[in-house]
């Protein structure tokens, strides 16, 4: 078990050696999304501009006009949602700014309501020319790093804070895009975003273990989602469920409905996540149980149909 955040900053040291012009952006959090370790290397290519969310986001831009890769990290829901407006400008802008959202979802627990980020995914993907991903575990954090600078224009990268498994990659390399991890069969598909790795694996592991067999897919990239890949892993499956650390408007499964909609399958679509409900303060863990974003929730949603 490792948290995809702890890798933040060595992602970045690595990029930068590479010779990516990289400038890194904080809105003092850095000890927390450890982008310090970025700056005790390159204190001059990192910038602390405070709580001042709009003006950071704007800097990040200027940057980018300037031929410097910025990345700004924050907690997810102030780097989507505090500092929308001027994402927006810099998206119509088509700038070549990456930010990253630690934190996500209910990751920041303790914290509240205020400083859940349940629907940056709706926020970014409403946004014209933005990449957005979600890689799965620690070791993905890196690679979807570089993915991201290798993408003219604004990229959202959501890395979650907690601990999770890490996948070997001996048996189904990262995914970049959209793939099935785990394939037994087709009663049912499992789609998640990457922040609810543990969550999807463990309910796809109990549907196995009560003799069900289906597709575990990750979506590693949400915006531009690859319709033709999602309809042809999903083609012989009845049922499609989604599971996401997230409102289930606006983010992945509303991506998946749309989708289905469009294409005039006649799928069966369960999707969990929060509905239309602000969280609480408390333990991550126990309020993703609690809003039912967890492997007892997803198997048990999903046998109600099988």
């Amino acid at each position: 078990m490792k948290a995809p955040r702890d890798e933040i900053g060595n992602a970045l040291l690595a990029l930068k050696e590479k010779g990516y012009p990289l400038v890194v952006i904080d809105s003092d959090l850095a000890s927390s999304t450890r982008t310090d370790q970025f700056q005790a290397v390159w204190p001059d290519d990192f910038f602390e501009m405070g709580i001042a969310e709009g003006s950071a986001m704007s800097f990040a831009t200027g940057q980018a006009l300037e031929g410097a890769i910025p990345f700004y990290v924050n907690f997810a829901m102030f780097v989507t949602g505090t500092a929308w407006t001027q994402l927006r400008q810099a998206c119509y802008a088509r700038a070549n700014i990456k930010l990253v959202g630690s934190h996500p979802g209910m990751d920041d627990g303790p914290d509240g309501a205020s400083h859940h980020a349940l629907e940056d995914l709706a926020l970014t993907r409403a946004l014209p020319g933005i990449t957005i991903l979600t890689p799965a575990d620690a070791q993905e954090v890196y690679d979807a790093f570089e993915q991201a600078v290798k993408i003219p224009g604004p990229v959202y990268i959501r890395v979650a804070r907690e601990p999770m498994p890490v996948r070997d990659k001996s048996r189904v390399p990262r995914v970049s895009d959209i793939a099935a991890i785990e394939d037994s069969g087709n009663d049912f598909a499992i789609l998640f975003e990457g922040t609810v790795l543990e969550q999807a694996t463990a309910g796809y592991q109990a549907l196995l273990d009560s003799g069900k067999k289906g597709k575990l897919i990750h979506v590693a990239t949400l915006k531009p989602f690859n319709h033709t890949a999602f309809l042809a892993l999903t083609a012989d499956c009845p049922l499609v469920a989604t599971i996401e650390n997230h409102t289930i408007n606006g983010g992945l499964g509303g991506q998946v409905a749309e989708t289905l909609a469009e294409s005039g399958q006649p799928k069966r679509l369960i999707r969990l996540g929060t509905r239309d409900t602000f969280s609480e303060s408390g333990n991550s863990r126990a309020l993703k149980q609690k809003y039912g974003i967890s492997g007892e929730a997803l198997c048990s949603a999903i046998q109600r149909y099988l």
